[in-house]
């Protein structure tokens, strides 16, 4: 899959699957300093994916800031042509300051063992 560079940081589009419902997700930065993969709340709620009672909330820390977050497993995340099924996420506001709607964490791009080639700006897997 083509990376594009947004402000000097690489995004793709994923497809994340949930309960029979799928959604396109748009601006998901690749990021090799993120140790898990985090939605924005106010995309996965088109497929249902919303805080419950029985959810724990956790807070996260990153270079932007503390952010509460919860998880979820999702049917399936793809990119591309390469699908990862059963995949944790994390789900929250992700107000950064810039237009970013997730973000592929280490747990993604180890579990799918991606190969990330700047040269060429493109992500692919070891399949």
């Amino acid at each position: 899959m083509q990376l594009v560079l947004q402000g000097n940081l690489p995004f793709i589009t994923v497809v994340v699957g949930y309960n029979e419902s799928i959604v396109e997700v748009s601006n998901v930065l690749i990021d090799t300093g993120s140790a898990s993969s985090i939605f924005a709340a106010d995309i996965v709620e088109a497929i249902q994916i919303v805080p419950s009672p029985q959810d724990t909330l956790h807070v996260i820390r990153g270079i932007g800031g503390a952010e509460v977050v919860f998880k979820r497993c999702v049917d399936f995340i793809t990119v591309d042509d390469f699908s990862l099924s059963n995949f944790e996420i994390e789900v929250g506001g992700m107000d950064y300051g810039f237009e970013i709607n997730g973000i592929l964490g280490m747990d993604f791009l180890i579990s799918s063992g991606a190969i990330i080639n700047f040269k060429d700006m493109y992500l692919q897997f070891n399949t």
